[in-house]
């Protein structure tokens, strides 16, 4: 007799269980909060640090040749290549040239203040953008995902 219940009950079973197919459960999570973005702040740091190191790369040269020289006791200037011999190599023309290189900063120098400016300029009018976008409520534009075919 018991096996007589269990068909029955087993073909019970089947007829009442639900296909996966036919369930159509709403999702219990709420939607994502939207991801506030940052202002890309480092971005405009490493543009800032290249203009510095642009400007200032005479003036390191410069400074360069004033150390070797004084600590190996050579005498460097604009005007003629001085020997300058250490551990046994002559580094006078180095040293010239490195000297000499001083006077790009005539060129680099106003050219990284231009550069300065300009970085300035598009900080200051981007970040005015970006902080009208939030308090509008408009979300920062965000780069369109890149799709392979």
């Amino acid at each position: 007799m018991g096996g007589a219940v269990d068909k029955s009950c087993s073909h019970l079973r089947r007829e009442t269980r639900i296909k996966p197919k036919q369930l159509n459960l709403v999702s219990v999570n709420p939607p994502p909060l939207p991801v506030r973005k940052r202002f890309p702040w480092i971005l405009y740091w490493i543009v800032l640090a290249l203009i510095v190191l642009f400007a200032a790369a005479p003036i390191g040269s410069v400074m360069t040749c004033a150390w070797i020289a004084n600590a190996n006791g050579c005498k460097v200037d604009e005007g003629s290549v001085h020997p300058c011999i250490i551990n046994g190599q002559d580094y006078g023309q180095l040293l010239y040239t490195l000297g000499v290189l001083g006077w790009l900063m005539l060129v680099t120098i106003p050219v990284g203040a231009f550069a300065f400016a300009i970085w300035l300029i598009v900080l200051i009018l981007h970040r005015e953008r970006w902080r009208k976008r939030l308090v509008a409520g408009v979300p920062p534009p965000v780069p369109p995902s890149v799709t392979t075919a």
